[in-house]
């Protein structure tokens, strides 16, 4: 008899440079049954693997490269995974750039279960491991 084989693994990528916000997400993401790994500088997310189907949770405020930047960067490295932008009253620019890059805005602070939606949502749009 074969075994059966188990859906591929989509995992959400936070960043986020507040430990008490990617602790928090990390939660509620784990309790909706999502794979969730997170990181606190841009750095380590340039050196991750991101190889698996999933998608990004980017804060746009973060030390040293805002969260655009760092998606531009992961998109001209040939990661490219559906992303959502977390930010407070974003600026219009801000806003035109994350819809120049294709990438969705959602602001803090989180309501509901919209964030769990989205990222539901993205893995439609991703690839799988």
């Amino acid at each position: 008899m074969m075994a059966l084989e188990e859906p591929p693994a989509f995992v959400v990528h936070i960043v986020d440079d507040d430990p008490a916000v990617c602790n928090s997400l990390k939660f509620a993401l784990e309790v909706d049954g999502f794979n969730v790994q997170t990181y606190a500088r841009s750095e380590e997310v340039l050196a991750a693997d991101l190889s698996c189907g999933g998608c990004m949770i980017v804060d746009y405020n973060l030390p040293g490269i805002n969260g655009l930047d760092l998606l531009r960067e992961l998109d001209r490295r040939h990661v490219h995974l559906p992303a959502f932008l977390i930010t407070s009253n974003p600026a219009l620019h801000v806003r035109r750039r994350a819809t120049d890059q294709g990438v969705a805005i959602i602001e803090k602070p989180l309501l509901g279960n919209q964030l769990a939606e989205a990222v539901r949502d993205s893995f439609d749009r991703s690839r799988p491991c």
